[in-house]
């Protein structure tokens, strides 16, 4: 059994900036659809109420969610890279752990959108012939992430076995 992947907890941390990262993000997907409700509520003066009580509504919510969940976030999401497979840890409320023994890999990716680059962040995807999808790590710095593609890259050319 000494060839044996066993699902653990990851030990790396993503890098401290993803909590920004992930503010920004959370607060335009707040923030736009609040925008769009007081332009229409000014707007629409017989609609008022109706568009701006929403508006409200989602800047009460989001502003607290936008401040403390990515704090949240950033305490669960860990990853890690071994000789024998990739272990990754995510989730809000309910977490997800995987593995991904580096004989299953069949392609590593990296992704670098917009407010990631901003914030010198990248995503690596982790493609494995698993029904439950890709494993992803966001919240990499961006030069880690090129670093690490090409270190899973190199490993699983060497390691044997089909990738399915």
């Amino acid at each position: 059994m000494s060839g044996t992947v066993r699902l653990r907890p990851p030990s790396k941390e993503l890098n401290p900036r993803v909590i920004g990262w992930w503010r920004v993000h959370t607060a335009l997907t707040f923030g736009i659809p609040v925008l769009v409700l007081v332009v229409l509520g000014v707007w629409l003066s017989g609609a008022r109420f109706w568009l701006l009580l929403p508006a409200v509504v989602l800047a009460v919510i989001g502003l607290p969610f936008t401040v403390l969940m990515p704090l949240w976030w950033y305490r669960v999401h860990r990853w890690e890279v071994t000789d024998t497979a990739v272990y990754v840890r995510t989730g809000y409320f309910w977490q997800e752990w995987r593995v991904a023994p580096m004989s299953r890999i069949q392609t590593v990716d990296t992704l670098r959108g917009p407010l990631q680059q901003g914030f010198k962040l990248a995503t690596v995807t982790v493609t494995t012939a698993s029904s439950k999808g890709p494993i992803k790590i966001e919240g990499l710095d961006h030069e880690l992430a090129a670093d690490l593609a090409q270190q899973l890259t190199e490993t699983t050319q060497a390691t044997p076995g089909d990738a399915t």
